[in-house]
């Protein structure tokens, strides 16, 4: 009883909801859905030279759905370089920083960055999956968490599917065994591919994650993700466990 009580005052977030940035009526209906879904934060992505103009104009629909918004980015980054110039330039615009990792360079060095939150893998190429023992030791060193996204599984054919959920059961026991992190999203780019996340709870099952560790990667992890970086990014962080307590407002 005390199990489903915890279960059912979980708040649960999708840290990335593709909503068409250019399309204010469809975006908004996704928004609204995710709310009447349960969720009380979603990270939406955006291009890394979004203005800001744009990026709230999307969060003023999150606080219309009274949803938590968080706003993120994902990088695609060819080599190692330009995902250390990405960052450099980048990472204080956003809240939720994502590495698409198409080649081994760069999966490793997003692993070990710490200004990266959350590692994704190609879902058609699983010769671009990446994350093996050495991925997962670095990455248990650092902030970052494997993403996995459970739109795709609900698109792709059957055989692609099981080939896809063969390579989300060995990466989920890697992550596990480093304890490293794991965030579920959903990727959803229409509204007929959301969810709710008890719904995509289940799902999990189908690559071998515990029911429990399945809720905690749509709830506790995705969400000490978000606060962690606001604290970063608030004018009164200076350093990890220093932060500016009061600020003079005027002359003494």
């Amino acid at each position: 009883m005390q199990r489903n009580r915890d279960a059912n005052m979980r708040r649960f977030a999708d840290l990335h909801l593709r909503v068409p940035l250019k399309d204010q009526s469809q975006a908004e209906k996704m928004i609204w859905k995710a709310s009447e879904l349960g969720y009380s934060l979603v990270g939406i992505p955006f291009p890394p030279n979004a203005t800001r103009e744009q990026i709230n104009r999307i969060k003023h629909i999150c606080n219309d759905a009274k949803v938590d918004f968080a706003a993120r980015t994902n990088f695609s980054p060819r080599n190692s370089n330009e995902l250390l110039h990405d960052l450099r330039r980048f990472r204080r615009k956003f809240e939720i920083i994502a590495v698409r990792c198409h080649t081994k360079d760069v999966a490793r060095q997003a692993a070990k960055d710490r200004r990266v939150d959350l590692l994704q893998f190609s879902v058609t190429n699983l010769r671009q999956r990446f994350f093996d023992e050495q991925e997962a030791e670095l990455a248990s060193q650092a902030l970052s968490s494997l993403e996995i996204e459970l739109a795709p599984l609900l698109q792709l054919t059957s055989f692609s599917r099981v080939r896809l959920l063969s390579c989300l059961r060995r990466e989920v026991a890697t992550a596990e065994r480093a304890k490293v992190p794991i965030t579920i999203s959903s990727g959803a780019t229409e509204e007929q591919l959301m969810r709710g996340p008890r719904d995509y709870a289940a799902l999990t099952t189908l690559f071998d994650l515990p029911l429990p560790s399945a809720l905690n990667a749509l709830s506790e992890t995705p969400l000490i993700t978000v606060e962690r970086n606001r604290k970063k990014l608030s004018p009164d962080f200076v350093a990890p466990g220093i932060h500016v307590v009061g600020r003079k407002t005027g002359t003494e």
